[in-house]
This record gives C-alpha cells, sequence and structure tokens, in this order.
C-alpha cells in the first residue's frame, strides 16, 4: 500500500503509464483479500442471534413477524421444555421467544395477526377437504378459551403422532370464518408444560372455590328432616372429598369444563332450585337440593384435572353416574354407624334414582328414566345449566374480537346446532 502511495505522489504514472500503477496497486488487494475472507467467512458460519443454541433453528421468521426474545421469565432459574427432539433452557433464544408469545392468550387474539405459543390440544381429527385432502382438526386452549385449529396438508402421519389431549407448541396466523376465529396452523409440536405454563394453560373458574363451597354450605343447612341433614353432614365431613370437589372440573369439555367446575355448576343448579320450589310445593324440597349436591359427585374420581382433562381408569371403566351411586351407598351405610340414624324407607333409594337418571336417556349415559317429581326437576335443572353454559361459553364469550365474518358459530355437538351470536337489545 505504501509503494501505491509513492508511486501517485511522485508522478510515476506519467512516466511508467498506467499499466505500471494496476501492477502496483494488485499486492495490497490481494493481502486485503487474503485477510478479508476468512473473516466474512466466520461471521456468515456463525450462529445468527435468533438462532437456537441446541438445533440452529432459525427464528428471524418469528422476528420479522413482530416477535422478540423477552428475557422477562429469566428470573426463575432454568426453565426446560420437552419436544421430540429440542430441550430449552431459559437462556435459549427459542424458548425466550416462546415465552414472550405464551403471554398472548387465545382470548386476546385479533383477527388476521400471527401466534405461536403453547396451548392444550384436545379433539384431534383427520379432516378431509373437498378434494379429499387431510388436514388437522383440532381444539387449541389456554386459561382465556378455546379456538378451532386447522392445519393444511398435515399427513395423516403427523396427525396420529399429536396428542388427542395434550399440549403442543404451535406457530401460525387467526383468521376470521364464518364468526369463529380459527387458528391456522403452520407448525405444530407436542410439548411437555411446565408447572408455571401449566397455571396459564389450565382453565380456571372465575370465582373463587373456597367461596363457591361455602354458598353451597349455606344452602345445605337449610334441609329440614333430620335424615337429610345426617347424610348431608356424613358427606361434607370427608375432607378429601370435598377439596376434590371444589377444584374439579365438571366435565373433559362439555360444559364447566375447567378447575373449580364441578363446584360452580352444582352450586348454579342449587341456586336455581331453591328459585323454582316454591312453585312446585308437593315436590320435596330436601330430596332436590341432596340429589342435586349429588348427582355429579363421581366425578370426583371420573375426572383428571391434573394436566390436561381426561377421564381415569375408573372414570372409563364405571363413569360418574355409578361411581355416584356407589359414593352415596357407602356414605349412608357410615352415618348409621357413625351417626346412629335409621334412615326412613326409600329415601336412600330415591336418591340413588335422582342420580341414575340425571342424564334422562339411555343414549345420555342414564340407566333410567326419571320417574319421580324429584328426579325429574333434577334432570331438567342438570340439563338446563349444561346447556346454557355450554351456550354461553360458545355464543357471548367474553371479549370483543370484532367482525368474525358471520353471525352463526361453527356447530356445537353438545346442542346440535349452530348459534346466533348477537344480542340484538344489546
Amino acid at each position: 500500500m505504501v509503494v501505491t502511495i509513492l508511486f501517485l505522489v511522485t508522478g510515476a504514472p506519467h512516466q511508467a503509464g498506467w499499466g505500471a500503477l494496476l501492477w502496483a496497486m494488485a499486492a495490497p488487494i490481494a493481502l486485503l483479500v487474503i485477510f478479508l475472507v476468512p473473516l466474512v467467512a466466520g461471521v456468515a458460519r456463525a450462529r445468527p442471534p435468533y438462532a437456537c443454541q441446541h438445533c440452529q433453528y432459525d427464528l428471524r421468521g418469528l422476528r420479522d413477524a413482530g416477535f422478540a426474545p423477552s428475557v422477562a421469565n429469566q428470573s426463575g432459574g432454568p426453565r426446560r421444555l420437552r419436544l421430540p427432539s429440542h430441550t430449552m433452557t431459559n437462556d435459549d433464544p427459542m424458548n425466550q421467544v416462546m415465552a414472550a408469545m405464551d403471554d398472548a392468550s387465545i382470548a386476546s387474539m385479533e383477527p388476521n395477526a400471527r401466534f405461536a405459543g403453547t396451548f392444550a390440544i384436545s379433539n384431534t381429527q383427520v379432516g378431509k377437504t373437498r378434494k379429499d385432502k387431510p388436514y388437522l382438526r383440532c381444539l387449541l386452549s389456554d386459561a382465556t378459551g378455546t379456538a378451532p385449529g386447522r392445519m393444511w396438508g398435515a399427513s395423516e402421519e403427523l396427525i396420529k403422532r399429536l396428542p388427542s389431549n395434550g399440549f403442543v407448541y404451535c406457530e401460525g396466523q387467526t383468521q376470521p370464518y364464518q364468526g369463529e376465529l380459527q387458528l391456522i396452523i403452520e407448525r405444530i409440536e407436542e410439548v411437555t408444560p411446565t408447572a408455571e405454563q401449566l397455571k396459564r394453560l389450565l382453565p380456571v373458574s372465575a370465582r373463587d372455590p373456597q367461596e363457591m363451597y361455602g354458598e353451597v354450605i349455606a344452602i345445605l343447612e337449610t334441609l329440614t328432616h333430620p335424615a337429610a341433614k345426617a347424610l348431608a353432614q356424613e358427606i361434607v365431613s370427608d375432607d378429601m372429598l370435598m377439596d376434590m370437589f371444589r377444584h374439579a372440573p365438571a366435565a373433559k369439555m362439555m360444559h364447566h369444563a375447567y378447575i373449580g367446575g364441578l363446584c360452580e355448576h352444582t352450586l348454579s343448579l342449587l341456586n336455581v332450585a331453591n328459585a323454582i320450589l316454591p312453585w312446585y310445593p308437593k315436590v320435596n324440597r330436601d330430596i332436590v337440593l341432596l340429589a342435586l349436591f349429588l348427582h355429579d359427585m363421581g366425578k370426583t374420581r371420573e375426572m383428571d384435572w391434573n394436566g390436561a382433562f381426561d377421564y381415569t381408569d375408573r372414570g372409563h371403566l364405571i363413569g360418574h353416574i355409578v361411581d355416584g351411586v356407589l359414593l352415596l351407598h357407602d356414605k349412608a351405610q357410615s352415618a348409621m354407624t357413625r351417626q346412629g340414624i335409621r334412615f326412613p324407607r326409600g329415601f336412600i333409594t330415591v336418591l340413588e334414582h335422582c342420580i341414575l337418571s340425571s342424564h334422562t336417556l339411555p343414549e345420555h349415559g342414564s340407566p333410567k328414566a326419571p320417574s319421580t317429581p324429584e328426579a325429574i326437576m333434577v334432570a331438567m335443572l342438570d340439563n338446563l345449566d349444561a346447556k346454557m353454559a355450554a351456550a354461553i361459553a360458545a355464543g357471548r364469550p367474553d371479549g370483543d374480537r370484532g367482525d368474525l365474518g358471520g353471525n352463526f358459530t361453527e356447530r356445537i355437538w353438545a346442542l346440535d346446532t349452530r348459534l346466533y351470536r348477537p344480542d340484538p337489545l344489546a
């Protein structure tokens, strides 16, 4: 380089010609090339700031979509999330991005927006397009709500690898369709969520379980017959059973499918019964209230809510209706032994019948049709509260997402219809 400068300053180009100048410049240019090429190659090989340190997964697409890594979760120590071929920690950019987008709940999603995060998945199915090509149909949910998921072009092999009831990490875009906000999935993997993520993924009643339980007890304290009062006391004195009653979901997905849902459903039934019983003075109030309190108690044994809501082995083999009758029989025997009480003839049998007939029809799970005035009231109120909870959750969800392209929901299996969403007087 020094030789080149002296060559120019002394006016040598005029004497030796421009060809000599080019020869003089060749050497320093060669040196620059020799020095810079390895440097550039090293930078190119370096892991980009949005790549995973374990698998080189490039997250720049998520960055370009408006998501950025967050270090908000790093204060809690290492957090690992197991994917089929990926283990992540807090200092992993992929996990940081996932954690940042995990903050976006289903209830807060807007139409035509990118999404990515961990969700509970249920009702996983292979759908068929009009051209008979397979696609993924499922429901994705978190603690704030549920949305239908679709993955076009998904192979049947991929769909079979996904859990029918578990947790997944997925990315994609929201899309309004016929009044629903659909999640169009572009990438999906089964995951095992952390304990902290489970709190965000499992839906919970909006009301405090202990507060609702207190209201249930207050209604049971209004029972008047000594036999009814003794049986109620025997049941509520079982601390383990009552703890499960307070926290169990009422269903896997049909109605009141959230932590505390069983207690909330039962309290709702007791309140409605309290309101209408005065209009039917010949219907025994104690029997109706006790039967409503007990009609779904078997779900404390049928349901598993430690992770994704599912049925226990006992739930699959026996079911909550039969288990509720068994539980009632055990508590009646215990009350007679511990309290020395003799129940009136037919009292326990009529209560058992109310439980067995609470679903009204054999095809809905009841081995007997309601055959007493009290059993008819119990079955009709149970059906009313379950269907109204399902209808309100689907047709009048919390939050306003604007125009979703239609006034009707998808067909609701539990209601066998599509719901018209708008309230014309709202």
